[in-house]
């Protein structure tokens, strides 16, 4: 049996195949979550990757030794998971997926009843601890799951949250980077007039192109000269299991992540206005100062999908954003989708007659980030606390990390989940003061040696 305690992260379950989690880890993992959410129902769906197949089939003998009986979505994006678990009313799933990371990876992204997470706060710990202690699951064996083809289902959800009608015919190239996107993308846009460009639309687990990882400028730097040679409207990129997408504008140039947001809940208060946003505390000032102008109520979240989820759970939220590129809807269960925003943002740029870099000039005139920056420290808990002695006498927030408020820049300093790292993220008013306070930031953090 290989199931490193390592495996168990803040928001799912990562590691190497087969080396950190092979076949006998999944099925103890799945007797222990239908064990640990009482399930009668659970549903699985996994990513392209070679090793996911094999992975998916072992939960689900675990979960039906346990007791659980297993529908099994087959190859899907992970947010498709997560509509199937929560509008089919299921006890519980898991995408099998390593997401954006290399193909020698795999992991879970475990929910519960409603498609709500487990995380490092609520429910892996537990599902940790039932692992390393249970007792071999019998196995090998073949599950006897019930197949069942979402898709259809799904394109007709995602087709359901814009107005098709509106869509101007955008010349757009996307990237699927190899991974599930290549599959969902032609369903949803051959019922649109979108004429798109197909980068590595073909299904393929080793990911033979690129890292599915669209954040690195070395996986989206094709996309972005592809923009400019075809005199594109747009880019969009999706990551390995597509819950995540990216956009490049027209000149060729990436999008930040809260700016996407910005754009975002502009489009979507435009049918809710008064609505309430979520935004992560990372984001520049773009995001709440566009909420509050388009009539909306910005707040403020700490970073991790589990949370955004529970809040919106609480709270009538329309929307959340991350800078990371997860965007969550109230009117997708909650969930985060890689394809709801690219469909909301050619509806933008329809409603508007603009192109991108046009609806964004106004942000990348007034909104200046550092972007995130990783220091390794000896003392994670000193460095925090020499932030907030140094800052003192700016407003101090503690959500996650420390937090520093001025009128013309601000700056958010958070510990990594595993590792003795801080990451920065810090925005300004101009480029010049921008860079200031990020040195100075990063001379606080790095006082004693750290690198």
């Amino acid at each position: 049996m290989t199931v490193s305690p390592d495996v168990f992260k803040a928001y799912d379950v990562r590691g190497l195949y087969p080396q950190e989690l092979d076949a006998e880890g999944a099925r103890r993992i799945g007797a222990a979550l239908a064990a640990q959410l009482g399930a009668r129902r659970l549903a699985v769906g996994h990513d392209p990757r070679l090793s996911s197949p094999e992975l998916a089939a072992a939960f689900a003998v675990g979960a039906e030794w346990a007791g659980a009986r297993v529908t099994d979505f087959g190859m899907v994006p992970t947010e498709m998971l997560y509509f199937g678990v929560a509008e089919r009313g299921f006890d519980g799933g898991v995408a099998v997926t390593a997401s954006h990371n290399p193909p020698q990876y795999n992991g879970m992204k475990l929910v519960g009843e409603g498609a709500l997470p487990l995380s490092g706060d609520a429910g892996i710990p537990e599902l940790k601890r039932r692992v390393l202690d249970m007792d071999p699951v019998p196995g090998p064996g073949e599950p006897h799951f019930t197949p069942e083809d979402l898709y259809p289902d799904y394109v007709r959800h995602l087709l359901a949250q814009i107005d098709v009608g509106r869509l101007r015919p955008y010349h757009v190239v996307m990237d699927a980077a190899n991974g599930a996107a290549g599959r969902l993308a032609p369903l949803v846009f051959d019922r649109t007039p979108i004429d798109r460009v197909e980068l590595y639309f073909t299904v393929d687990g080793r990911f033979p192109n690129h890292s599915p990882n669209p954040l690195l400028e070395e996986n989206n730097r094709e996309l972005r000269e592809r923009v400019v040679a075809e005199k594109a409207a747009l880019g969009i990129a999706w990551d390995g299991d597509a819950d995540r997408c990216f956009f490049i504008d027209e000149a060729g140039a990436f999008v930040p992540g809260d700016f996407v947001t910005a754009l975002l809940a502009e489009a979507l208060l435009v049918r809710h206005p008064g609505a309430h946003i979520l935004y992560d505390l990372r984001a520049s000032r773009a995001v709440p100062d566009t909420i509050r102008a388009a009539g909306g109520v910005p707040l403020v979240n700490r970073v991790g999908h589990a949370f955004f989820k529970q809040r919106m759970r609480r709270e009538p939220v329309l929307f959340g954003g991350e800078v990371s590129g997860h965007y969550y809807f109230e009117a997708n269960h909650n969930a985060d989708s890689g394809f709801i925003p690219a469909l909301l943002i050619l509806e933008l740029l329809s409603r508007k007659q603009a192109t991108m870099a046009e609806l964004l000039a106004p942000l990348r005139a007034a909104y200046f980030i550092s972007g995130e920056i990783n220091s390794r420290v000896a003392d994670v808990p000193a460095a925090l606390a020499r932030l907030e002695q140094r800052f003192a006498d700016g407003a101090v927030e503690h959500l996650d990390g420390v937090s520093v408020d001025y009128p013309d820049w601000h700056f958010n300093v958070r510990p990594s989940n595993t590792e003795p790292l801080l990451r920065l993220n810090l925005g300004a008013a101009s480029a010049a003061q921008m860079e200031e306070k990020r040195d100075l930031v990063l001379s606080v953090i790095l006082r004693d040696g750290d690198s």
